[in-house]
């Protein structure tokens, strides 16, 4: 039992100061409960409220394509320099390391291969198993105007449901196929249905005309795909363009991991999006950093 007897009256109550209450800085999430801001404030650098992630998730339907082959010696060297790894929990379990403290972001869909349609997606993870591994989020692959269009777009709102009831949140990735136009009205017309639909953030593509319609519709924020490999000057000028017009980062993987020296990449590329850097800059960042490390 407590000793009473020594215990001074309490005095400094701060009467002058108001009481600190701060907003959340991620886009729609103001009113989302403590746990589930907490996993967001893993995956978006606080100081900048953008994100660099790195998708190394491409074998859940592609198995070991170049620069994946081998996890556990081209990717755990990239990770420091990454706000979030987006991964699916087969590598997370059998290759990151458990010290491992940034954001984990849980590939949740999956099903076909790049032999099948792709939008024949079912959810492929348990909401209480991403909870086990301590992911930041969850990511689902939605299918706008795909052959199985309704059914990822059931797989969004189940992994909703079951992420706002552990307080997971998820990311809705809008998925283009062969045949869809990647133009502004499109990419408008499938984040703002990830977003109606309960996603926490939205992964989609970058394109030159009309993109800050894009971000600017979409009421949660967009995460940038990097997409196809390009030139290193031109990711990262694509990259300083998605957040200059509203992106809140980007989840870059084969402009990273296939670039001929992807520690000095996916450096370069947290100083555009974290720093606003631009891109000629933070070319030379690369390139110098590319020197360095030859040495």
């Amino acid at each position: 039992m407590a000793d009473t007897d020594s215990l001074k009256e309490t005095k400094d109550f701060c009467l002058d100061v108001p009481y600190r209450h701060e907003a959340f800085f991620v886009k729609g999430s103001t009113s989302l409960d403590w746990g589930m801001q907490n996993r967001l404030a893993r995956i978006f650098n606080p100081r900048s409220g953008r994100t660099v992630m790195l998708a190394i998730d491409h074998g859940y339907f592609q198995g070991p394509t170049s620069g994946l082959e081998r996890v556990d010696v081209n990717i755990l060297p990239l990770a420091p320099y990454a706000d979030a790894l987006m991964l699916t929990r087969g590598i997370l379990r059998t290759t990151i390391p458990s010290s491992y403290g940034k954001g984990v972001v849980l590939r949740a869909s999956g099903g076909p291969s790049v032999l099948k349609e792709l939008s024949n997606e079912q959810l492929a993870l348990d909401i209480e198993d991403a909870v086990r591994l301590n992911a930041a989020a969850v990511a689902v692959q939605v299918f706008i105007g795909g052959e199985f269009e309704t059914q990822s777009i059931y797989n969004l709102t189940r992994l909703v449901d079951m992420g706002n009831r552990f307080g997971v949140p998820v990311l809705g990735v809008t998925a283009v196929g062969k045949s869809m136009t990647r133009d502004a009205r499109y990419f408008r017309l499938a984040c703002r249905i990830a977003a109606e639909l309960g996603a926490h953030f939205v992964k989609t593509y970058y394109i030159e005309e009309d993109f800050e319609t894009v971000t600017a519709s979409c009421p949660v924020p967009i995460v940038m795909a990097g997409g196809k490999k390009l030139p290193e000057l031109d990711a990262l000028t694509m990259a300083y363009k998605a957040v200059s017009e509203g992106a809140a980062g980007v989840d870059m993987g084969r402009n990273i991991f296939q670039s001929d020296a992807p520690e000095a990449m996916i450096q370069a590329v947290g100083g555009v999006v974290h720093e606003c850097m631009k891109p000629a800059e933070a070319y030379e960042m690369f390139k110098t950093l590319r020197s360095e490390k030859k040495k």
